[in-house]
């Protein structure tokens, strides 16, 4: 079996067992925890900044994100479509949350 890993992908452990699968899994999920934490901080502010709610959603920002994770993932060797799938789920989720906090920041929550 072969292991070379992608050029612009980082070595991944070659696991013996699913205890090694899930350990690294469990411990990329602790990074990716962290990471999404701090990009909502960033979403909190955008709520925070934005003059309307009708600013809220930006399609065309979007669609920019989703090409760009898309060409990440090509470039990295990882599953586009997964890519999209998930950045689609969050960015969902993350409009949801900015409209929240737009109208927790202004007293109409």
């Amino acid at each position: 079996m072969s292991t070379a890993a992608h050029p612009s992908r980082p070595p991944v452990e070659h696991c013996h067992s699913m205890a090694d699968v899930r350990r690294n899994i469990d411990a990329l999920d602790d990074r990716i925890v962290a990471l999404v934490a701090e990009r909502s901080a960033y979403v909190g502010q955008a709520a925070r900044i934005k003059q309307s709610a009708g600013e809220i959603v930006d399609n065309a920002r979007i669609e920019f994100i989703v090409d760009r994770v898309r060409a990440q993932a090509r470039a990295a060797g990882a599953p586009e479509a997964i890519m999209e799938a998930t950045y689609r789920a969050m960015i969902a989720a993350s409009i949801d949350f900015e409209r929240g906090e737009f109208q927790r920041l202004r007293g109409k929550a």
